[in-house]
């Protein structure tokens, strides 16, 4: 059995064909249909049974198949390790939320590359659903962000490990001239339904604290999402409609009475953004150093201070940014 092989395999498994593979791979599908073979009939199983035009994993296929991802995922890692340790640099593949990146990964990842010299930083945004699965196929080092769904949060073995490292809370808010402004509470949720409600691009995510409470809510309103929270808040800012914005972002203008909180049954809704990578024996050594980072005083003072950007547009030569994969 070698790492070719598991990695034809893995591909296999993963687009459902022979030939989906052997395109992936650059290679004739015959080689692909070799490989596959050597591995049958080392491991005594047929891995596969052709199926309704595609192929369907055996017992034994799908076991190859989580250990064939995470053995080529680790090989993978280690020669980026290698090959960051022979010069002497080292880069930190992020993966994280829209919320999180627009409000507060700018400043925090700052604040970690002036205190980790030699670091820099790819950050990509991605939707919360898809980020205990992107790390386990080690496609990213780290996760900032939305707390990953605990049903794919163990496979075959590997963990992650999750950690919450910030709390927040969200509120409904308007413009002071809107007339939504006037109500006094409790206010039912379905009072806001005939209003716009505006949010960032990833909308209100069901993996999101928020998101499971709107869901435990059974109500479905539409939502507008514009090109971030920050336009959102400009649109509630001009009378537009209401949203359900970061207390800790509009404290400033919810004091001068700019903005008004309205006091819908139910909110604030709290949250928390967790940092997750997996387990410490599969992990990155500067993964765990920003893992370590993001809990500390420090991090949070810089992440929650008021006045000024704390998303990412600041790209300098350390931070390299991607908003959506």
């Amino acid at each position: 059995m070698t790492l070719s092989q598991l990695r034809t395999f893995a591909l296999v498994a993963k687009l459902g064909s022979l030939h989906a593979a052997a395109a992936a791979l650059g290679v004739s599908e015959p080689a692909v249909s070799t490989a596959i073979a050597a591995l049958r009939q080392d491991l005594g199983d047929p891995l596969f049974v052709r199926a309704h035009g595609g192929i369907a994993l055996t017992a034994g296929g799908r076991a190859l198949a989580d250990y064939a991802q995470e053995i080529t995922g680790l090989a993978d890692r280690a020669r980026r390790e290698v090959s960051h340790a022979s010069t002497d640099t080292g880069r930190l593949r992020i993966v994280a939320t829209a919320p999180f990146a627009e409000h507060a990964a700018g400043r925090l990842l700052d604040l970690f590359t002036k205190r980790v010299p030699g670091v820099s930083v790819d950050v990509v945004v991605e939707s919360a659903a898809d980020i205990a699965s992107l790390l386990l196929e080690c496609a990213y080092d780290i996760a900032l962000g939305a707390r990953p769904a605990e049903t794919v949060a163990t496979v075959a073995g590997r963990e992650l490990e999750m950690i919450p490292f910030l709390r927040y809370q969200r509120v409904f808010l308007v413009a002071a001239t809107n007339p939504l402004a006037g109500l006094h509470g409790p206010v039912a949720l379905a009072q806001l339904l005939d209003r716009p409600w505006f949010a960032g691009p990833s909308g209100i995510q069901e993996q999101s604290d928020e998101g499971r409470w709107l869901a435990s809510t059974g109500v479905a309103p539409e939502i507008i999402r514009l090109s971030s929270e920050t336009d959102a808040l400009a649109a509630v800012r001009a009378g537009e409609g209401t949203m359900l914005a970061i207390g800790h972002i509009v404290r400033a203008e919810l004091q001068s009475g700019a903005l008004v909180r309205v006091p819908v049954v139910g909110t604030p809704v709290s949250g928390l953004w967790w940092v997750t990578t997996l387990d410490r024996r599969r992990t990155t050594t500067t993964a765990r150093t920003l893992q370590r980072f993001v809990t500390t005083a420090d991090a949070t003072a810089a992440m929650i201070a008021p006045g000024g950007s704390r998303g990412l547009e600041r790209r300098g030569s350390k931070i390299h940014v991607a908003l959506w994969s």
